[in-house]
């Protein structure tokens, strides 16, 4: 093999390498944005600020619950969110995840990402005034965030497989 060969091997190579690099920064980039603001959502949630929770979703968004159904529309889920969850100022949940579970994947078309699905299981603790803190359950969930205009908001939610913590699933 000439020196001219092995030049033409060594760049190939190279820009392989490069090439893998990137993609895996990309990849590295989108869970990281995708885990902050996950991260930022499950906060306002735990804190039951309705409003800045109604700031992570697409005005379509789709909530799929195994035990309460359908709530189709922004509108529609806020109002679920403020007077379901959020309703009793004596009692609220607050969300863990499984760090373990939660996997982030990337939605593409034509190499380009428009979008991600994050999964993964979570507990569910109950906080009642005056009480102390208990574990009460735990689900699994599946989220689909798009982009759209620079910005990352989920546009359907799945969250099933609700049952008892302690229970072994």
């Amino acid at each position: 093999m000439g020196m001219h060969s092995c030049v033409k091997v060594w760049l190939a190579v190279a820009l392989l390498f490069q090439s893998i690099s990137l993609l895996a920064q990309n990849e590295n980039s989108l869970e990281t944005t995708i885990r902050q603001q996950d991260t930022a959502f499950w906060d306002a949630y735990n804190r039951c600020d309705v409003e800045k929770m109604s700031e992570f979703f697409w005005p379509d968004i789709e909530f799929y619950h195994d035990k309460g159904g359908l709530t189709a529309g922004l509108e529609p889920f806020v109002a679920a969110l403020r007077n379901g969850l959020c309703g009793n100022p004596n009692s609220h949940l607050r969300r863990e995840a499984i760090p373990e579970t939660v996997k982030v994947f990337p939605l593409e078309k034509n190499g380009a990402v428009y979008g991600a699905v994050l999964s993964g299981e979570h507990y569910f603790y109950v906080n009642d005034k005056g009480k102390a803190e208990y574990r009460d359950g735990m689900a699994k969930f599946f989220h689909v965030w798009l982009l759209k205009d620079g910005k990352w908001k989920m546009a359907r939610v799945i969250s099933y497989d609700h049952h008892d913590a302690s229970s072994n699933r």
